[in-house]
């Protein structure tokens, strides 16, 4: 079977990871036929479209300029940093839950550093109470570790205390510990009425 040959277009917009407005790229053809043809975003490329899209290139090129200088400052920043998720768990220090891409990123976004989710490469969601190792990749050569402590909403010993089990493994319900209610002042006896004489 004939594999079928990239197809030449030009693109209307910049693409992440493809090229900028104004780019004539190579593209598989299912992809060109599928989803850059139909949304407009490139078209056959023509001597006269390309000089159309020149000033819409600079632009683009200056902004791209101007996120690249923006991540290699967030990266320098990103050197030392170490984040610190609390999350519910379980006795074990199984997570309730996971952090994901996007609570690191979110984390990160409280402390005013751009990191788009797409930019935390995250193997599988962390599910576990521990001490973590992420990549933050914006491009190859624009990239940072960061230490992530997931610390668990409780201590395991206050779960301990709150969970006991028979020995058949079932949980034991305890009645919930009530707060001290504020002494209230005995009543005071009624004096006895005064007899009449």
């Amino acid at each position: 079977m004939a594999r079928k040959k990239n197809i030449e277009l030009l693109l209307n917009e910049t693409i992440e990871h493809l090229g900028i407005v104004g780019d004539v790229v190579s593209v598989k053809p299912g992809y060109a036929r599928n989803y850059l043809l139909p949304l407009g975003i490139a078209e056959l490329p023509t001597e006269e479209k390309i000089e159309a899209l020149k000033e819409l290139r600079k632009t683009a090129k200056a902004e791209l300029e101007a996120l690249r200088a923006q991540r290699v400052e967030t990266i320098g920043k990103l050197e030392n940093i170490a984040l610190k998720l609390t999350r519910s768990c379980n006795d074990q220090g199984v997570l309730y839950g996971s952090v994901t891409q996007r609570d690191i990123s979110d984390a990160l976004q409280e402390g005013e550093m751009m990191v788009d989710e797409r930019a935390v490469r995250l193997n599988q969601p962390i599910r576990h109470v521990g001490s973590y190792s992420v990549v933050i990749q914006f491009e190859k050569d624009l990239r940072a570790e960061i230490g992530i402590e997931v610390l668990p909403d409780r201590t395991l010993e206050e779960l301990d205390d709150e969970m006991e089990f028979d020995d058949e493994g079932e949980l034991i319900e305890k009645p919930k510990k009530k707060a001290p209610a504020a002494e209230e002042p005995a009543e005071e006896a009624p004096e006895p009425a005064a007899e009449d004489a």
